[in-house]
Parts: structure tokens; C-alpha cells; sequence
């Protein structure tokens, strides 16, 4: 889950407000227009929405562990 945060800040680590994915990803979801986003907005939505995010990158991080389980066939046969 952790990871996954990390990825999606790269590059806007201290200032995650004004990266273009979360951006987008706001807009898309939350229906904020992406050039209003500023350090308050950002922060309002993520403390309103954390259980939603925080399921989020659960879902994420079990999708990416399932990936990489397919990529690496032997990492299954040994969980059996």
C-alpha cells in the first residue's frame, strides 16, 4: 500500500497537491475541476475520503502482487 503511494507521488513527493495524476485522478473521481486543486482542497479530500483511498490502495496492492505472482510462475508453486 505504501509502495503504491510512493509510486504515485514520484516527483511530487512534498507538494503531492499539485501532481498531474492525483490531479486527474481527483477530478475523475471526487468531480473537482483539476486547476481549482490547492494544498487545502487536496488535504479536505483526502481526510473526507481516506477510507475510500486507503481501500483503494489495498485493491492496488493486491492487483500488483497478483501481477507479479503471474510473471513468476515458481512464487505460486511454492505458496501450494
Amino acid at each position: 500500500m505504501f509502495y503504491l503511494l510512493w509510486q504515485l507521488t514520484r516527483g511530487y513527493r512534498l507538494w503531492p497537491w499539485r501532481s498531474p495524476y492525483l490531479r486527474w485522478r481527483m477530478e475523475t473521481y471526487g468531480g473537482l475541476d483539476a486547476n481549482d486543486i490547492t494544498f487545502t482542497r487536496f488535504w479536505n479530500f483526502v481526510w473526507t475520503e481516506r477510507r475510500e483511498l486507503v481501500r483503494y490502495l489495498r485493491w492496488a496492492g493486491r492487483m500488483r502482487n497478483r501481477a507479479r505472482q503471474k510473471q513468476n510462475p515458481a512464487s505460486l508453486r511454492l505458496r501450494n
